[in-house]
């Protein structure tokens, strides 16, 4: 064992040796593999947890543990989370955007697993949420280590990160084009000559060992009618009607999340969770786990056994029924999917974003149908609503249009995909000019964007371009002690603290030249009386944009850096802004 590990740690520092191209490929090759792996090992084992607690049972009343599992998976995830990892897992893809933007792409190790355990037994247990945002999170964090091990630098880590996410979407869904969209679209990796053949290759490895270890069958199969040009209008409809689906799931998530996490105490907001999702689950069965099962017999057109739900047997054969049932499935998944993420669960929206969109497609030709305005394939409504939904609540148009594709077979309904994704797209926004998964770091200033200059600022961080190279000077001090001091300093200017460390003003060299060679006023005069407040104040973790503004309207080239307390802690100055601009520049720019 010994000699196995000694061969192996040999081959990893022949590997450092390489020259950094090839290197890239490689490593893609390896963070492509791991990460369609994670992706195989995460699937498999959510459906065996499921197959384990369900495959027993009868129309009895066993079956009522379908209102019992998703609590105890979401304990068991609260526990492992709180107690085992002590650390937030939670959203997944926004992460990874923080990550970009705040955290050098650098992710911690416990991701490259942590988020698989959590998502596992919370999906596993029928919790309301998606296992696709978890598996993105594990194969970025993937990524990011192996880059980190390997000493690489911002871009290439950012770079293996992208990688990572690329194969865990093309290893999930099999959908290797997908992957590579994804990551460009929706982490907003720049694409360049450099970046897309490590994405290709990641996204094809993943897929590959998808493929080998799962069969080839896809991921939603479905009974798609031929293509039919007159049905176009309505997609567009469907796309528009997405839109405002997906303004509801934006807006309705944030709010109800942000109210469920006022709940005090982390196991009595467990309690609440736990038991209003048991109470949804018994009243609509499709909200139970990802709900792709009731998804797949809409793809059948089979919506009475996508309702599942022998409560309403008697009832379920009435049209209309159907349709008001599946309306308060779409409203109400985005209800168990805040009460399971906000009770302890892990999971993403990705899955739920997806089913929502099935559901949309349903009720949209179902309800075109029943009026007898036209006759609409509804199979092929749920399949391009999906695309929809996608689009609108991710707004990544070109991922929806591929990813559907991908994981239907569905390239026959190309055109109506298109449509659709552009209709909901243009719809929302009109109202949302963020993503799910942006709108929280938007409205810190931590987005990213694919406008280059506003991502590097977005990457500077205050924090790390603080001078503290500056002699502090008390107000009580004389002048006689401040030219003391000012001969002994390299700068020109000097921060006035007073004794709890608190910020009072500052003294510029221009404001006491003129009296500074007049020994006579050194014992009269004091700090106190020659200081003046600075023009501006800057915070730690202040939003970098937000300091240049500070710049521009103060016209000064350095400005003090407070705590949150208001004490000293630094200066930060034009010219240190600009040099780590270019600096950061560079990275981002194609060799």
């Amino acid at each position: 064992m010994r000699n196995f590990l000694h061969r192996i740690h040999e081959k990893i520092l022949w590997l450092k040796r390489l020259p950094e191209r090839q290197l890239i490929i490689i490593l893609s090759f390896v963070v492509g593999l791991l990460s369609g792996l994670a992706a195989v090992l995460l699937k498999n084992t959510v459906h065996g947890i499921q197959e384990l607690l369900t495959s027993w049972f009868q129309t009895g009343a066993e079956s009522l543990l379908y209102l019992l599992y998703p609590g105890a998976g979401m304990l068991l995830a609260l526990l492992y989370v709180r107690y085992v990892v002590k650390d937030d897992i939670g959203h997944g893809v926004t992460k990874v955007l923080y990550a970009i933007s705040r955290k050098d792409s650098k992710i911690k190790r416990h991701n490259t697993y942590s988020s698989m355990v959590a998502s596992s037994v919370t999906i596993g247990l029928g919790g309301s949420v998606g296992a696709e945002a978890p598996i993105v999170y594990t194969g970025a964090a993937l990524g990011s280590n192996i880059a980190k091990f390997f000493r690489l630098d911002y871009r290439y880590i950012t770079l293996m990160l992208g990688c990572g996410a690329a194969g865990a979407v093309a290893g999930i869904f099999k959908a290797p084009l997908a992957g590579i969209v994804f990551t460009l679209e929706i982490l907003m990796l720049d694409l360049t000559l450099s970046s897309i053949v490590p994405l290709l290759v990641s996204s094809v490895t993943a897929a590959a060992v998808s493929y080998l270890m799962l069969g080839d069958t896809v991921s939603f199969s479905n009974s798609v009618a031929p293509f039919n040009m007159w049905n176009l209008p309505y997609y567009i409809v469907l796309g528009v009607c997405c839109g405002f689906g997906a303004l509801y799931f934006t807006r309705a998530t944030l709010a109800l999340e942000s109210r469920l996490k006022k709940i005090e105490g982390v196991f009595h907001r467990w309690l609440l969770c736990a038991a209003g999702l048991g109470l949804l689950i018994f009243l609509f069965p499709p909200l139970y786990g990802e709900g792709y099962g009731s998804l797949t017999s809409l793809l059948h057109s089979d919506s009475v056994n996508a309702a599942g739900n022998v409560l309403y047997e008697s009832i379920s054969s009435n049209v209309w029924f159907i349709l008001l049932f599946f309306l308060a499935v779409f409203f109400f998944k985005v209800v168990s999917m805040s009460l399971t993420n906000s009770g302890g669960g892990v999971g993403g929206t990705f899955g739920p974003t997806l089913f929502m969109g099935g559901i949309a497609g349903f009720i949209v030709a179902r309800l075109i149908n029943l009026l007898g305005i036209h006759e609409v394939p509804e199979a092929n409504f749920v399949l391009v609503g999906m695309a929809g939904m996608m689009s609108g609540v991710m707004h990544a148009p070109l991922t929806a249009i591929f990813l559907i594709a991908e994981i239907t077979g569905g390239y026959d309904l190309l055109m109506p995909l298109m449509l659709a994704s552009a209709a909901s797209f243009i719809t929302i926004r009109g109202f949302e000019r963020h993503s799910i998964y942006t709108k929280r770091l938007a409205l810190r200033g931590e987005l990213i964007t694919h406008n280059k200059d506003k991502a590097v600022l977005t990457m500077l961080q205050v924090d790390k371009l603080v001078e503290t190279d500056f002699s502090i000077v008390s107000p009580d001090n004389t002048l006689g002690q401040l030219v003391k001091i000012l001969s002994r300093s390299s700068r020109n200017l000097f921060p006035v603290v007073d004794d709890t460390a608190a910020l009072v003003g500052i003294v510029l060299l221009d404001d006491i030249r003129g009296i500074m060679f007049d020994t006579g006023n050194y014992e009269v005069v004091r700090v106190r009386d020659v200081m003046k407040l600075p023009p501006a104040l800057v915070a730690t973790g202040e939003s970098m944009q937000s300091v240049l503004d500070k710049f521009e309207v103060s016209g000064a080239w350095n400005l003090p850096v407070v705590d949150e307390n208001g004490q000293y802690v630094g200066f930060v100055s034009k010219s240190k802004i600009f040099s780590s601009y270019r600096n950061m520049l560079q990275q981002f720019s194609d060799e």
